[in-house]
C-alpha cells in the first residue's frame, strides 16, 4: 500500500478536528443548526492553515445523509465520497488552471441541472483569484442568484485580486495562523499516534518554521522522520532547517536588552560560522522581541497562553528586565534592519551594527524618563522669585 503522508493522513474531517479556528467552525456550525444557510462563501488565509479543508467540511456537512448538520457522519456513502474527492455533486475546481470564460460557462450550464443524489450540488474553486476579470464577470449572475441547490465555496490567498462585485456576494470567512502552542499540541497527538518519540523543544522548533501553517509543520516532520526515524531531538530540526535553537535566540534576545556587545557579537559569529539564515535569525528574533514588547506593556494580558510552557517562562523573565518604551524602541531599530539585510552585500556586518545600536537603545534613557527625571529636579529647586 502507498505510503501517505502525515499532512493527508491526519487532514481533519470534522470541525471538531480544526485546530485554531474555532471563531469559523463555531459560526458554521450555529448558521446550520440555524437552518441559515447562504449561497456563497468565500475561506481566505494563508497557506496551510485550513480553507480547502475546511470548505471540504463544510460541504459534508451540508450533503450529509443525515444532514445539513454540523457533524457529518464520515461513514455515509456521500461523505466518503466527499473526503475521496468523488463526488459528483461537489466539484472541485482549480481557479489557476480553469480561469477563463468559457470554464466558468460550463459552470453556468451545469449548475442548472439538479443533483445526482444530495441536497445541495456544490462548487468548491480553490484560489479563485486566479480568475479572469471575464471569467469573474460571468460568474457574477449566477453567483448572485443561484439555483436554490446550489452552493459555492471559494476559497484563496490573495482576497485583494477578487472583485468587489464577488465580494460582495459572499460569506468572507478569514482563517488566523495557527498558534505556536496550538501547532505544537496537534504534533505531539501525532507522534504519539505514530509512535515516534520527540522532544518537546523539536516541535517547538518546527513550528516556529512553520510560521502558523499547519501543513507546512506536517510537512516537516514527514521530513524529519524520514532523516532521523522515530526519534527526534531539537538539533535534528535545527540542522534539517537551518534554524538557531530556541535556546540561542533567547540568549541572543537577552545580550541585547543587557547591553552585551560581545555576547551579541560572538552569537553573530556562531550563527554565520554554521551557515544560518541571517535573515531568518532576525525574523525570529523580531518575533521575540515583540513578545517581549506585548508582555512588558500588558503583564496581565493573555499572550502567555498562547505560547508553550517553556517559552512563555523565559519571556515572562525578560520583559521584567527592561521598561516597555525602551523595547518598543529597540524593535524599531530591529524591523528597520530586516529590510535593509534584504539587499546587504554583507548581511554579517549589517546584522552587527543593527543589534548594537538596538542595543544601545535599549541601554539609554528613553526622552520620557528624561522628562521625568527633569520633573524630579525641579520639584526639589526653591521657587524662583518673580519681579516685580
Amino acid at each position: 500500500m502507498a505510503y501517505e503522508v502525515l499532512a493527508r493522513k491526519y487532514r481533519p474531517q470534522t470541525f471538531t478536528e480544526v485546530v485554531g479556528q474555532s471563531h469559523i467552525t463555531d459560526t458554521l456550525g450555529r448558521a446550520i443548526d440555524q437552518e441559515r444557510i447562504g449561497h456563497a462563501y468565500l475561506f481566505v488565509g494563508s497557506r496551510g492553515t485550513g480553507k480547502t479543508t475546511m470548505a471540504r467540511i463544510f460541504a459534508k456537512c451540508l450533503n450529509c445523509e443525515n444532514g445539513p448538520t454540523a457533524n457529518p457522519c464520515n461513514t455515509c456513502s456521500r461523505c466518503k465520497e466527499i473526503t475521496a474527492g468523488n463526488s459528483m455533486d461537489v466539484l472541485e475546481i482549480d481557479g489557476a488552471s480553469n480561469n477563463k470564460v468559457e470554464h466558468v460557462r460550463e459552470i453556468r450550464e451545469n449548475a442548472k441541472f439538479g443533483t445526482n443524489n444530495s441536497l445541495y450540488k456544490i462548487y468548491l474553486i480553490d484560489e479563485v483569484h486566479m480568475l479572469t476579470q471575464g471569467a469573474f464577470n460571468a460568474l457574477l449572475k449566477t453567483l448572485e442568484e443561484p439555483p436554490p441547490h446550489v452552493k459555492f465555496l471559494f476559497a484563496t490567498t490573495e482576497p485583494q485580486k477578487i472583485p468587489d462585485t464577488i465580494l460582495s456576494r459572499c460569506q468572507r470567512f478569514d482563517l488566523r495562523r495557527i498558534l505556536a502552542k496550538d501547532i505544537t499540541g496537534r504534533l505531539q497527538e501525532i507522534c504519539d499516534a505514530e509512535g515516534v518519540e520527540v522532544e518537546e523543544k523539536a516541535l517547538l522548533a518546527v513550528a516556529r518554521g512553520a510560521r502558523g501553517g499547519m501543513r507546512d509543520a506536517l510537512s516537516a516532520m514527514d521530513q524529519l522522520i524520514s532523516f532521523r526515524g522515530k526519534t527526534l531531538r531539537e538539533e535534528d530540526v535545527l540542522s534539517v532547517f537551518g534554524l538557531v535553537s530556541q535556546e540561542h535566540l533567547e540568549k541572543l534576545a537577552a545580550a541585547i536588552l543587557k547591553h552585551d556587545v560581545p555576547g551579541i557579537l560572538d552569537a553573530i559569529a556562531e550563527f554565520d560560522q554554521t551557515g544560518k539564515d541571517l535573515e531568518r535569525v532576525l525574523l525570529d528574533l523580531v518575533i521575540h522581541m515583540r513578545h517581549v514588547l506585548v508582555q512588558a506593556y500588558s503583564p496581565q494580558g493573555g499572550l502567555l497562553n498562547e505560547l508553550p510552557d517553556i517559552q512563555a517562562a523565559v519571556i515572562r523573565e525578560q520583559a521584567e528586565w527592561v521598561d516597555a518604551s525602551r523595547v518598543s524602541a529597540l524593535m524599531e531599530k530591529l524591523i528597520g534592519a530586516s529590510e535593509q539585510l534584504k539587499y546587504s552585500l554583507s548581511k554579517r556586518t549589517l546584522l552587527e551594527t543593527s543589534l548594537i545600536a538596538a542595543a544601545r537603545t535599549a541601554n539609554f534613557a528613553t526622552l520620557d524618563e528624561v522628562w521625568v527625571q527633569v520633573d524630579r529636579l525641579k520639584s526639589g529647586l526653591p521657587e524662583v522669585e518673580k519681579k516685580k
